[in-house]
C-alpha cells in the first residue's frame, strides 16, 4: 500500500509544487450564498446547473458555520455557450442538495432541505420532489426528513429507488419526522418507502457494479460507512468501512481497474479497490478536511478531483483550505495541483462542444460568512 500521503494544505507548503501549466483556468464566479451541491443536468437541448443554498447572513449576527437565515431559494442556471447565467429559483431552505433523474420521458428534481428559520432552526423539514412539467418545475411530492443531507437516484433490476440520507445525533434536537436514512421506491406514480436505513447521519449514496454484482455505497458521519449488495430484492448490508465522518463515495475505473474514493471530514481520505471479494484499502489521498470528489476520463488519462471543506471544529473552522488534483500513474493516484477553495462542497465535471469545465461550489468565506462565490473552470487536461 503506498505511504499515507497526510494533511494536503501542510505538505503543500513543505514543497509540493502545483504544475508548471495550471489544469484549471477559471472563467467565471457564480453568486452563492452558502452553496451546498452541483447539480448539472441536460434538459431540452440545453445544459443547466442547480446549486441549492443553505443559508444567506444575518448582518448583526455573529460568524457561525451553521448559524445564518436558512429561507433560501436553489439556484438554477443556464448554459449559454461560455458562461451559466441565472435562469430560475426555486424555494428550497437549508438547501443542501439537488438530484436531478429522468423516469421515462419524465424530469424530476429532487431537492433536499436540512433546516427552516434563521434561529432558532427547524430540523424537521419536508423536501420536494420538483417535476417539469414542460415549461416550469412544479412541486411533485414532499418527504418528510430531519435535516436532511441527500438524495441520489439509483435503478435496479428495472426498478426505481431513491436514496435519502437524513438525520442528525445533537443533544437538543427533537426529531418529529423520520430520522434514519432510508430508500423510496418508485411504484408508477409516487415514491413510496422501501427499506429504512441503520444509519444515524447520512450524508452521500453511490452505485456500484462490479461485474454481475451491484451495490450501494453510503457515507455516514457518526456511524461506519458501508457498502449494501443488492441480493433478494433487498439491500443488504455487505461491507463496513473503518473510523467515521463519512462524506461521498466516487467510483473510479482506471486502466480496467474498479475503485471507490471514500472522503472523510475528520479522518483519512482512501481509495479502495474491489479484489473480487471485497473492496479493499490501497491507498491513503490525504488527510482530514475531505467533502466531496469529481472524477473523469480524457483520452488515455484518469483525473480525481477532491474538494475540502473544513479543518478544525465547526465552532472554530478554517474554511481556506487547498483542494487536490490527482491524475493515475498507472499504479496510484498521484496529486498533480492543489487549489484555493473555501469551505468546498462539491466538485462536477462537464463538457460543452470541444472544451471540457469543473464547476466547484464554496460555501463559506474566510471569515465564515456564507456569501461567498463558487466558482466555474475550463479544464485543461
Amino acid at each position: 500500500m503506498p505511504d499515507q500521503i497526510g494533511d494536503g494544505r501542510a505538505r503543500f507548503r513543505e514543497g509540493t509544487q502545483p504544475v508548471e501549466k495550471s489544469l484549471l483556468r477559471q472563467i467565471a464566479t457564480l453568486p452563492t450564498s452558502g452553496a451546498r451541491a452541483a447539480e448539472i443536468f441536460a434538459l431540452s437541448g440545453e445544459t443547466f446547473l442547480a446549486v441549492p443554498q443553505l443559508a444567506y447572513d444575518l448582518p448583526d449576527a455573529p460568524p457561525a458555520m451553521n448559524g445564518g437565515d436558512s429561507d433560501t431559494n436553489l439556484l438554477i442556471f443556464r448554459w449559454d455557450g461560455a458562461a451559466f447565467a441565472p435562469y430560475e429559483r426555486l424555494p428550497v431552505p437549508g438547501g443542501e442538495d439537488a438530484e436531478f433523474f429522468m423516469i421515462g420521458d419524465t424530469a424530476f428534481l429532487a431537492t433536499a432541505s436540512g433546516r427552516m428559520g434563521n434561529g432558532p432552526y427547524e430540523p424537521n423539514v419536508d423536501s420536494v420532489l420538483f417535476r417539469f412539467d414542460g415549461t416550469a418545475w412544479v412541486p411533485f411530492q414532499s418527504v418528510p426528513g430531519f435535516l436532511a443531507k441527500q438524495w441520489k437516484y439509483f435503478s435496479f433490476g428495472g426498478r426505481h429507488f431513491l436514496g435519502f440520507a437524513v438525520g442528525v445525533t445533537v443533544e437538543g434536537l427533537e426529531a418529529r419526522n423520520p430520522r434514519q436514512s432510508m430508500i423510496l421506491e418508485w411504484d408508477g406514480e409516487r415514491f413510496q418507502p422501501f427499506q429504512m436505513i441503520d444509519g444515524p447521519w447520512g450524508y452521500n449514496w453511490t452505485k456500484i457494479e462490479a461485474g454481475d454484482r451491484a451495490f450501494l455505497a453510503y457515507a455516514d458521519h457518526t456511524g461506519k460507512s458501508l457498502i449494501f449488495e443488492w441480493k433478494d430484492d433487498a439491500f443488504q448490508p455487505f461491507q463496513r468501512f473503518k473510523g467515521k465522518t463519512g462524506r461521498a463515495f466516487e467510483v473510479l475505473r482506471p486502466d480496467g481497474r474498479l475503485q471507490i474514493a471514500l472522503a472523510a471530514i475528520a479522518d483519512d481520505t482512501e481509495i479502495y479497490e474491489w479484489n473480487g471479494q471485497r473492496f479493499a484499502l490501497v491507498q491513503t489521498l490525504s488527510g482530514p478536511g475531505g467533502r466531496e470528489f469529481a472524477s473523469i476520463e480524457i483520452g488515455d488519462a484518469y483525473y480525481l478531483v477532491q474538494v475540502n471543506f473544513i479543518e478544525g471544529s465547526p465552532k472554530a473552522p478554517k474554511t481556506d483550505l487547498l483542494s487536490h488534483i490527482y491524475k493515475w500513474s498507472g499504479s496510484a493516484w498521484e496529486r498533480i495541483e492543489s487549489f484555493e477553495t473555501f469551505g468546498a462542497t462539491d466538485a462536477r465535471f462537464f463538457r460543452a462542444g470541444e472544451a471540457t469545465y469543473l464547476v466547484v461550489t464554496n460555501s463559506l468565506t474566510p471569515e465564515v460568512r456564507f456569501r461567498q462565490d463558487s466558482a466555474v473552470y475550463e479544464f485543461l487536461g
